[in-house]
Parts: C-alpha cells; sequence; structure tokens
C-alpha cells in the first residue's frame, strides 16, 4: 500500500487512526490467509482419502509396529507408539513348526477300494520262481459324484367295491390311497429339490438364472420364473418358522442390528432407481445365535421399532439415526460399535500426507488397539462372561478413562469439520453407548457380528 507522506494529517489522533486502520486490515488479510490456507487442507485431505479409498488398500488393517525398529527413525514416531501394546503383547510365545504335506481325508466319508494287480505273467521272476505277495502300498483319492436328478413316481392304488359299488353307504365310491404331504400341493417340486434351490441362491449366492443353466445341462427344463415362485411359497409356508425365529432372538440379552441398500428391479409402484434396504437381526442364545433378514422399502426408524416392539436389553448397531428412537424406548439400551470409530480414524491415517510424520490418530488407534487386545486375552483363555466382565472393569475400565480425558484435551485443537475432528467428534457424542459394553460380559465392543451376517447377502 503506497502512502503519500506529505498527504498524511498533522494531527496525531489522526494518524493513530489510520494506523489502527491499517493494523486492522493487515489482520483481516492474516485472517484470510489461514481460512484459505485451512480450505487448502481440508480439500488436499478429502482428495487423499478419496484416491485412497480408490486406488489404495481396501482393508482397515494397520501395519505392525515394531518399537525397536522406530528407533532408528523419528523421536516423534517413538513416543507416539511407547506403551501402545502392555507388556504381555512383546513377550514372544513358543514356537510352534506348522506340519508340511497334505492333510488326510476326512475318516467319516465312505471308502471305495479299488485293488490293483499286476498280471499274471508279470508275477514270474526271471529265475523261474514264483513272486510272493509281501504287502500293499495304499494311497487315496478323493473323488465326488455330481448330483443325480431323479423322478419319483407316485403309484396310488384305488379299491372299490364290486358288490354294491358304494350304494350301501354314503363313503367314496372309490377309496385311493393319499399323496404324502407336500409344501408346495400339486407341484413337480419334492421338499429335496426346493431345499437345494433355496440352499443355492441364499446359502451359496447362485442367482436363479445360473441355476436354471445348471438344471438345463442335466436335461431340466425349469425357468427361473418357477424357481423364483416356489421360493416365494416357501417363504409362505415356513412363515411359522420365521415367528419362531422372531421369538428367539427376542429372547436373548442382546440383539444387533444392521441394515444394508439393495436395488429392487421390476418393484410395483416403485421405479428401478428407488433404493430399499435388507435388515439383519442377530440375537438370542449368545451360544448359538438366531439370524433373520427382513426386506423393506424404507431405512425409517420405525422399522426396528416394529421389530423389537416390547422388547428390553441390549441393542448394538451403528450410529444412525433411525435407531435413536430404538435408544428411548423403556428397557432397552443402545450400545454403540467401536469399529466405526476406529474407522474413522483410519480414514485420518489415509489420508495424511506420506511427509506427516505420527499424529493424534495414531494415538487414538494406540488406545483402541488396547481394547481390543483386552478381547483378544478374553478369547485365548476362553473366559465366561462374568470372567469377561472382571477383566473389563480391571483393565480396559482405566483405558477407556484415559482415553475419553485425551479425547477431550484435543477436542478444541482440531477444526472440527477436518477428518480428525470428525473422529474425536464421533467418538464422543457416542461416548456412552461405546463404553456401555464394559457393563456385561456377554457384550462385545463392535457390531461386526451383524455386519459379517449381511455380507453373504450382498454377495
Amino acid at each position: 500500500m503506497n502512502i503519500d507522506a506529505p498527504s498524511l494529517p498533522d494531527n496525531p489522533d489522526d494518524l493513530k487512526e489510520i494506523i489502527q486502520s491499517l493494523s486492522m486490515s493487515y489482520k483481516n488479510l492474516e485472517q484470510n490467509d489461514e481460512k484459505k490456507q485451512a480450505r487448502i487442507d481440508f480439500l488436499e485431505e478429502r482428495i487423499r482419502l478419496l484416491t485412497n479409498e480408490i486406488f489404495g488398500r481396501k482393508t482397515e488393517k494397520l501395519p505392525q509396529v515394531d518399537l525397536k525398529q522406530l528407533l532408528l527413525f523419528n523421536e516423534d514416531q517413538q513416543d507416539a507408539f511407547e506403551g501402545s501394546l502392555p507388556a504381555e503383547e512383546v513377550t514372544i510365545p513358543k514356537h510352534t513348526r506348522k506340519k508340511r504335506g497334505r492333510k488326510p481325508l476326512p475318516e467319516n466319508l465312505p471308502r471305495f477300494e479299488v485293488v490293483l494287480d499286476i498280471k499274471d505273467e508279470e508275477k514270474t521272476c526271471g529265475c523261474g520262481s514264483r513272486l510272493s505277495h509281501i504287502g500293499s502300498d495304499t494311497s487315496e483319492k478323493l473323488e465326488i459324484i455330481p448330483a443325480k436328478v431323479l423322478v419319483i413316481r407316485y403309484i396310488r392304488k384305488k379299491y372299490a367295491c364290486k358288490s354294491c359299488e358304494g350304494v350301501e353307504d354314503n363313503g367314496p365310491t372309490v377309496k385311493i390311497a393319499p399323496l404324502p404331504p407336500q409344501i408346495i400341493p400339486k407341484s413337480i417340486a419334492t421338499a429335496g429339490l426346493l431345499a437345494h434351490i433355496i440352499t443355492s441362491k441364499f446359502d451359496y449366492a447362485l442367482p436363479f438364472y445360473r441355476q436354471e443353466k445348471i438344471l438345463h445341462q442335466m436335461g431340466i427344463d425349469l425357468p427361473r420364473s418357477t424357481l423364483c415362485g416356489w421360493a416365494i411359497k416357501v417363504a409362505e409356508r415356513i412363515e411359522p418358522i420365521i415367528s419362531l425365529l422372531r421369538q428367539d432372538i427376542r429372547s436373548g440379552p442382546l440383539i444387533n442390528i444392521d441394515e444394508t441398500p439393495v436395488q429392487v428391479l421390476k418393484e410395483p409402484g416403485r421405479s428401478n432407481t428407488s433404493k430399499s434396504y435388507m435388515w439383519v437381526y442377530r440375537g438370542g442364545d449368545p451360544d448359538q445365535p438366531s439370524l433373520i433378514y427382513q426386506y423393506q422399502p424404507t431405512r425409517s426408524g420405525q422399522v426396528p421399532l416394529s421389530f423389537l416392539k416390547g422388547y428390553q436389553g441390549y441393542v448394538q448397531t451403528d450410529a444412525y439415526n433411525g435407531y435413536e428412537a430404538l435408544g428411548r424406548q423403556s428397557g432397552v439400551d443402545l450400545v454403540g460399535c467401536w469399529a466405526h470409530a476406529r474407522r474413522n480414524f483410519v480414514k485420518v491415517i489415509n489420508a495424511k500426507s506420506r511427509k506427516s510424520k505420527t499424529g493424534l490418530a495414531d494415538i487414538a488407534l494406540k488406545y483402541i488397539g488396547k481394547l481390543y487386545y483386552i478381547e483378544k486375552q478374553a478369547r485365548e483363555k476362553g473366559l465366561e462372561p462374568e470372567e469377561i466382565y472382571q477383566l473389563r472393569q480391571e483393565k480396559a475400565e482405566p483405558i477407556l478413562k484415559e482415553f475419553h480425558k485425551w479425547l477431550l484435551s484435543k477436542l478444541d485443537l482440531t477444526p472440527p469439520k477436518g477428518l480428525l475432528g470428525k473422529a474425536i467428534n464421533y467418538t464422543l457424542k457416542y461416548w456412552e453407548r461405546l463404553i456401555r459394553y464394559i457393563e456385561d460380559g456377554q457384550l462385545r465392543p463392535d457390531n461386526n457380528l451383524a455386519e459379517n451376517a449381511i455380507r453373504p447377502f450382498v454377495i
């Protein structure tokens, strides 16, 4: 800014006002520069994150840290990871070498013996003596017999009275043996065929058009529309079993819920681009849990509310707002998911510049890693729920308190719109739900069981 000295006023007050105005202008410029730089940093962070999601690793696992190796690099890395592993973790267990070679075939498989022998003329030695049998060499090979398709022909015998031809009573003139019970009356499908079709689709991820091709190769023409119709009728007939499953899920101490979007083509009254959802509920006996998949055209919070009407116990979900109404129901305690909280910090790691040193996200992951190490200890020792509860109270609770204090201390130091700020705010917002798993040894720190259950449907 050029200032013409002769034009400046001689009054000191006027000069002070000019200087103050210039000072404010410079401050505003500095603030604008800071805002611009913050915006640039934010956009660069988003670019690195998107680039990593497109071209980077799809796993959330982070590289294992070698504490001794870190000493070769900068001290910041050493400080960030120092103490990240409990003392027990650095203990090297006794090394056991895996057995090499092929695993033996299961003993419960039926055996079909094929005896191989040499020709009779080869059983004579060159000296003229007859060779003696001294033993056998046995080897096993695995064989598979493709599925056999056959037709079951029901021959129903008829009976009639030739003497009176049925005029002596009001009963039927001709009596015939009844057909055995059928899942779909007047259909050519047996219970075994229906079980094969349903299992192939929902357990082995074979769509009906592929099953149509497979059956065609066997010489059977069954259009996919027929297979689909059979599946719908089977679903209607097993509704009592679904009701029992629903009761069993609601009988346990914990229900895991998750949902995933799905697109349905040619659904009546909806366009092909409409988004629908498949919901999964997992609950019941923790040792023998039950699963129910429920299709809904909406992601409304009324869906889980309707399914769990009257339920009292723990419900573990992600942080989707649709579950908020469920958490307000009397007797329902929502449990958070540490996998989702951890995922937010992993995004920060993935979006970091290669030149960046170990930062706050690494320290946050260190705390979460300690919590999961405690769960690993419980699994390896095969602890009962009450023992798991005691272990968490003794070891996990102090870590959680320290982690919470650390998060609060970093809250005002990070931009709230940045990835790190979002990760910290998310964790603090759902803190009460995230720490609820230490209240009961039957609970888990994450909702991975429900997420794993929904993956087969996605496939």
